[in-house]
């Protein structure tokens, strides 16, 4: 065990999953990642005992351009912590216009691709599984890995992509400031609010240039991932085939992501609600082949999502269907709605395990998530 940091107040959030196992000051595990704390007494309890990670948990992952192949890097909840901590390094890099901006977006943008081909099902899984109240900095990872996987279903080039997953790490730079406080306000937009957010493509444009990143198809897919197919974005009213590709697919990603989350003046919108209204938009729409693109990618039931089965037991579901194969899940509460000590393997080709529907809970169940996705031997 390395050396033990203790858990800041106010890292630990109710109702969210834990982003790291804790431990006490023995080094004893307390609750395993993917645990969920029910109540503010809950936490004020296990403060008490002493709450603990080790360092390295919290490190910065490597941002070579080609990571050597080890587990750390086929497990992307290993290095969740650390994923978010690179980004936030490389938005402050850009903002002081540090020599080594280029080399971290780009090499964050590869990083964040390598988990995303190495482990699919894992990087869709953290998307939901933390989708509840994300942080601004959450919110962008879920960017990246969604357009990741939308361009790879349209079969993207693979430099293309890269350039992709850089655009959506940093397209909402200037919103990063107050994007929280924005999300967990009720209040109507004030006047400067509503500039800030429709400036902000060109303000992100700018940061970046200043920082000596110049890349052309980034800074394009920057400034128009805000245009509307009919003409009613912004900052430019481009219409239909005016836009780029990849400008459409992140904003399709923010939009997907938005509705996952959970906000204080809306309620969080369902995934089965999310698909649906995906899939509309694209039959609306004169190019509907990246909203189909985003629906294939997902599936119908995306990792990290919960189910009923026909048992009535709530599984969550672990790997997306195949052509020829079911969803993979595993169920995590019992027909009497109680957690079960270790989760169970369920095959839905089953008739008992029949997905019925999708569950939709205030507040998710907990979870290991190491042994829900086969990743035990990297903790």
């Amino acid at each position: 065990m390395s050396d033990l940091v203790r858990v800041a107040p106010g890292a630990l959030i109710v109702g969210k999953p834990l982003p790291w196992t804790v431990y006490d000051s023995a080094g004893d595990v307390l609750l395993k990642q993917g645990h969920v704390i029910h109540s503010e007494s809950q936490l004020e309890q296990l403060f008490e005992r002493g709450l603990f990670y080790p360092r390295t948990q919290n490190e910065e992952p490597g941002l070579e351009e080609e990571a050597p192949e080890s587990p750390r890097l086929r497990n992307p909840f290993t290095a969740y912590t650390g994923l978010l901590r690179a980004l936030e390094v490389t938005s402050e890099a850009i903002t002081r216009r540090d020599e080594t901006a280029r080399k971290r977006v780009l090499g964050l943008a590869r990083l964040v691709d390598q988990f995303c081909r190495r482990a699919p099902d894992s990087c869709l899984a953290l998307v939901h599984l933390y989708a509840v109240e994300p942080t601004a900095t959450e919110q962008t990872l879920f960017h990246a890995i969604i357009c990741h996987f939308t361009a790879r279903q349209l079969g993207m080039d693979e430099k293309r992509i890269i350039v992709l997953m850089a655009a959506a790490l940093t397209a909402n730079l200037a919103l990063l400031p107050f994007l929280d406080k924005l999300n967990a306000s009720a209040r109507a937009l004030t006047d400067q609010q509503r500039s800030v957010i429709r400036k902000h493509p060109e303000l992100a444009i700018k940061a970046l240039q200043a920082a000596g990143i110049e890349n052309r198809l980034l800074l394009k897919i920057i400034e128009q991932h805000h245009e509307q197919p009919d003409g009613s974005g912004y900052p430019a009213q481009l219409q239909d085939d005016r836009i780029l590709p990849e400008a459409r697919m992140l904003a399709l990603a923010e939009r997907y992501t938005a509705m996952i989350t959970r906000r204080a003046y809306r309620r969080r919108y369902s995934i089965e609600e999310t698909l649906r209204a995906i899939r509309d938009t694209g039959n609306n729409n004169p190019r509907p082949q990246f909203n189909r693109a985003l629906l294939a990618a997902l599936t119908s039931y995306p990792p990290g999502s919960l189910v009923r089965l026909a048992s009535n037991e709530v599984a969550v579901v672990t790997h997306r269907a195949g052509r020829q194969t079911d969803p993979r899940v595993q169920a995590v509460l019992g027909p009497d709605s109680q957690p079960y000590r270790a989760a169970i393997a369920r095959d839905c080709g089953l008739l008992d395990y029949n997905i019925r529907c999708p569950e939709v809970m205030d507040m998710l169940p907990s979870m290991d998530f190491g042994q829900l996705w086969g990743f035990n031997d990297d903790a």
